[in-house]
């Protein structure tokens, strides 16, 4: 054995796990369809950013810090302002977590947790088929694993791409 110590913690390997992407598909009892994705850290802020594409060309963002409690609200944002802003956020986020990140329309949300698990709720079930087109598979809910407890560690540079993007986006704090 090269390696001595520890297993490696189950963060590790969900972050670098080789194999497919899946999704679980249900119905709330409010009437409301829920997917939830299981697939890496890095591939979920990608998903968020391509499924952004299939929102209204202006929606609703909610952005919260769970470092330091901070939440900012966008009305009305401009759909590639938002893409291009989580483009940027993509390598400090999937690599720290713990933000939150909420887009709206009236009839969808997408919504990466700050633990990076992907949510999207909608009022029809159109989002299983552009998930099953962009190559996720529908698996049954007890197979769709769940992501680790974000790191809570400071993160710096994180904390500033954060802030630049509140800015650019001209956010309001709540």
């Amino acid at each position: 054995m090269i390696f001595r110590g520890q297993s490696p913690e189950e963060a590790v390997w969900r972050r670098f796990r080789n194999g497919k992407d899946y999704f679980a598909f249900s119905l709330t009892p409010e009437g409301l369809y829920e997917t939830r994705v299981s697939t890496t850290a890095e591939r979920a802020v990608d998903l968020l950013y391509t499924l952004g594409e299939y929102l209204a060309p202006a929606i609703k963002i909610v952005v919260s810090d769970k470092r330091n409690g901070t939440i900012w609200v966008g009305e009305s944002v401009p759909l590639p302002d938002i893409r291009d802003a989580i483009a940027r956020l993509k390598v400090p986020l999937s690599t720290s977590g713990g933000v939150e990140i909420s887009l709206f329309t009236d009839t969808d949300q997408l919504t990466l947790t700050a633990g990076l698990e992907l949510y999207v709720y909608a009022v029809s079930d159109r989002w299983q088929f552009l998930l099953q087109g962009i190559g996720l598979e529908l698996a049954d809910e007890r197979f769709v694993g769940r992501n680790q407890p974000w790191d809570t560690g400071a993160a710096e540079t994180l904390t500033e791409v954060l802030k630049n993007t509140v800015e650019r986006l001209s956010l309001k704090a709540q």
